[in-house]
């Protein structure tokens, strides 16, 4: 008999997921980033509405942020 010691196809699943999460997670967290110090350079220069729409956009990038965690979270725990 000829033991399987792994599965190809499903680590090869894993390896291509957590890539592209791990790139995704990290894309739209710089995102946030750049919203906040768009946010700060905009306050200053007294431009209220730029810098509420660079704020809004950093507020939707930590939420983002934060729902994939969590859905991280839940399909880790579900299987």
């Amino acid at each position: 008999m000829i033991a399987t010691l792994f599965e190809g196809k499903e680590l090869m699943e894993t390896v291509v997921a957590s890539a592209v999460a791990g790139v995704g997670v990290t894309f739209v967290f710089s995102i946030a980033i750049w919203g906040v110090a768009r946010f700060a350079d905009l306050s200053r220069s007294e431009r209220p509405l730029a810098a509420g729409a660079a704020a809004l956009v950093a507020a939707l990038a930590l939420l983002a942020t934060a729902a994939v965690v969590v859905f991280g979270i839940l399909v880790m725990t579900s299987k």
